[in-house]
């Protein structure tokens, strides 16, 4: 599609309106829930998630180098930093979306960085983690809410 480099008539510059497209054609699973910080989580036993960045962060972050996982068994705190993703752009920090323990880290990462990219919601996941007593917190979004949250993000 072709986008002219102007302002459009409705008012919306060239890099909104492919910003915009971009959204459209991303997959986010409606099975997850997600972070305002682009970390998305999916329920794989009791008291287990599955920790992972959304096809939005991956898309922002570029083509990741290395992801520097955290050890099994550490204690995790919702909202804190967990791990830290490199890309050819920045080295950018991923929080937990939960608190407490992780208990499996993806073991392809280390020699296959790129999954984060080619399959954020599948075989680039990042961590399990076994979530403490108080729960998974409720102001997780929807895959419906957090697509309103990234069309809300560009404009």
């Amino acid at each position: 599609m072709l986008v002219p480099q102007t302002t459009r008539a409705n008012g919306i510059s060239p890099s909104i309106f492919n910003r915009l497209n971009l959204i459209m054609l991303m997959k986010i699973p409606q099975s997850l829930r997600f972070t305002k910080e682009h970390e998305w989580i999916a329920e794989v036993g009791p008291q287990r998630v599955r920790v992972g960045i959304s096809d939005y962060a991956q898309h922002e972050l570029g083509d990741v180098v290395f992801v520097d996982l955290p050890e099994l068994g550490a204690s995790v705190e919702a909202g804190l930093s967990m791990l830290s993703v490199e890309s050819v752009k920045a080295v950018s920090d991923v929080y937990s979306p939960v608190t407490g323990k992780v208990v499996e880290v993806n073991p392809k990462l280390s020699g296959e960085p790129e999954l984060v990219n080619s399959e954020p919601y599948d075989a680039g996941w990042m961590v399990v983690i076994e979530v403490r007593d108080e729960g998974i917190p409720s102001d997780l979004m929807s895959a419906a809410a957090y697509e309103e949250y990234l069309s809300e993000l560009v404009k």
